[in-house]
């Protein structure tokens, strides 16, 4: 079979001739590996799509028609498609994977909403807590950006009673908050 034209080994191959199917395997795994490996690139992938290739010719061999082509050109287009699809499975698989990994980002974007909103509530409920010139000193400095200096200035009083009244206030915040 060595000399045999590669057409009448694929009729062989159709009729479930494993000797013909073996002369096919040998001579057309090497085109088969590299026009595979041009498209993949990666070895192993190549030898295991060059596996699947050359097993579809073994079950799809009576598909061949004489008529439409060469044998060698029928077993390199479905080498061709078969690498192609490969890589677009791949591809795909790439893409489930990052919107897989977007969606988890907004997943995780929302939970993180959720707990600022639980911390600024606790912080709002922990602020009831203070006595109303605690509250007020820590409110001017936290939520509206005033310097001691500014504060002090804005009550009326000296900046060591500003620091003071902060003083306790955020001391009264985190045992509330339960800070360690």
């Amino acid at each position: 079979m060595p000399g045999a034209d590669l057409g009448a080994l694929l009729g062989q191959v159709a009729r479930g001739d494993e000797a013909a199917f073996r002369a096919v395997y040998d001579r057309a795994a090497g085109q088969v590996l590299g026009t595979v490996r041009r498209i993949l690139r990666d070895p192993a992938q190549s030898e295991e799509v060059m596996q699947e290739v050359l097993l579809e010719v073994w079950r799809t061999a009576a598909r061949f028609d004489p008529e439409a082509g060469s044998a060698a050109a029928w077993i390199m287009t479905l080498a061709h498609r078969r690498a192609v699809d490969r890589v677009r499975s791949e591809h795909s698989a790439a893409q489930r994977e990052l919107r897989a990994a977007v969606q988890t980002v907004d997943y995780d974007q929302v939970t993180e909403a959720v707990e600022t909103n639980l911390d600024h509530e606790r912080v709002r409920r922990c602020l009831t807590t203070l006595t109303d010139l605690q509250r007020e000193a820590v409110t001017l400095a936290y939520y509206h950006g005033y310097t001691y200096s500014e504060v002090a200035e804005l009550l009326g009083v000296a900046v060591g009673t500003v620091k003071t009244r902060m003083r306790d206030g955020l001391i009264r915040l985190r045992d509330c908050l339960g800070v360690d």
